[in-house]
């Protein structure tokens, strides 16, 4: 598992759950930050924090919050870090200078360390639900003022780069248990290209992201829109590349870098899916060939050839030990 550090509120006695929250929030956060809120006499609250290299990812619920950067804070330390915001429910109120903002459920925002700003984080009566990313500027691909463009500017994760980011955190912090220690610094490259290519795509900067992060990026895009079309037998390398704007001996080399080829890993994906298909008691009633065409594969005798080899038994046999344990006799019904 990832090295990960958690802490919540809800096995102390009220009345100490807030200082609990800011005495570990003091710890944890490079940029010291002042925080309140309306709750504070029995504050709920969790936070994990996910070490990934330098990047660390802070899943957290809690109740409404408030936590401000001020001038003074700025003076006392400043490790000169980005924090990038992130609600999945409920909104974030923030100023800075004489401006304010609202922003809501998957709106991507930068803050700085070296300027002061106040974020509230609320969804009414419920818990605000949300991540953060802390991140060194100098670990960045782009020029360094291109941080103070940045500041608090609205970016979609629900489109494009966004996307992406969004899909890969929200996976990341769903499950760590199949990732190592020594995986940590390797997914932190990955959360450093994805956020350089869109900070990059925002200031219209793409030149400057070293060719191989561009790479690394486009390999995660290609992952991603591959595995929104695994449904569709038309989905080729010939396919794919056309799709990216990039001809498909280019789109091989860039898989070279990965452990199997693209065709290799959309048929694992495919097989994989169709498993769990085949396990779940809610598609009973579909047959098997309707779950192969529903991950691509047309010919039954390809699929049932394709996942005797990868799961060492036909599809048929699959199906009934998962549904029913391995004595299930041939005839039992699903």
């Amino acid at each position: 598992m990832l090295t990960e550090t958690e802490f919540r509120t809800d096995d102390l006695p009220a009345e100490v759950r807030f200082d609990f929250w800011c005495e570990r929030i003091g710890r944890t956060s490079p940029a010291p930050l002042d925080l309140h809120s309306e709750h504070w006499a029995d504050f709920r609250a969790r936070q994990r924090v996910l070490e990934l290299g330098a990047v660390h990812v802070w899943p957290a619920t809690h109740q409404a919050l408030r936590f401000r950067r001020t001038p003074k804070l700025v003076r006392q330390s400043d490790p000169e870090h980005c924090h990038i915001g992130l609600p999945l429910r409920g909104t974030n109120r923030v100023a800075w200078g004489d401006q304010k903002d609202v922003y809501g459920a998957y709106e991507i925002r930068v803050f700085d360390s070296s300027r002061a700003f106040e974020v509230n984080c609320s969804n009414g009566p419920d818990l605000f639900s949300g991540l953060g990313i802390e991140i060194p500027k100098s670990l960045l691909h782009l020029p360094r003022n291109s941080v103070d463009r940045l500041f608090a500017q609205g970016m979609s994760g629900r489109e494009g780069i966004g996307a992406l980011l969004v899909q890969f955190l929200t996976q990341l912090a769903a499950d760590t248990s199949c990732y190592q220690p020594c995986d940590g610094p390797r997914l932190g490259t990955v959360v450093i290209d994805l956020l350089s290519a869109l900070f990059a795509h925002v200031l219209d900067a793409d030149r400057s992201l070293p060719p191989e992060s561009r790479s690394r990026t486009l390999v995660l895009r290609i992952r991603a829109y591959a595995q929104r079309n695994l449904h569709d037998p038309r989905l080729t390398p010939c396919a794919i590349a056309a799709a990216h704007n990039i001809s498909t001996s280019y789109l091989h080399r860039l898989f070279q870098a990965e452990q199997e080829t693209i065709a290799t890993w959309i048929r694992r994906q495919r097989l994989e899916r169709a498993r769990r298909d085949l396990a779940d008691p809610a598609m009973c009633s579909s047959t098997i060939h309707a779950i192969a065409a529903r991950w691509g594969f047309i010919r039954a005798a390809d699929f049932t050839r394709a996942f005797r080899t990868a799961y060492g038994m036909p599809p048929r046999d699959y199906r009934h030990q998962a549904l029913h344990g391995p004595g299930a006799t041939p005839w039992t019904q699903c």
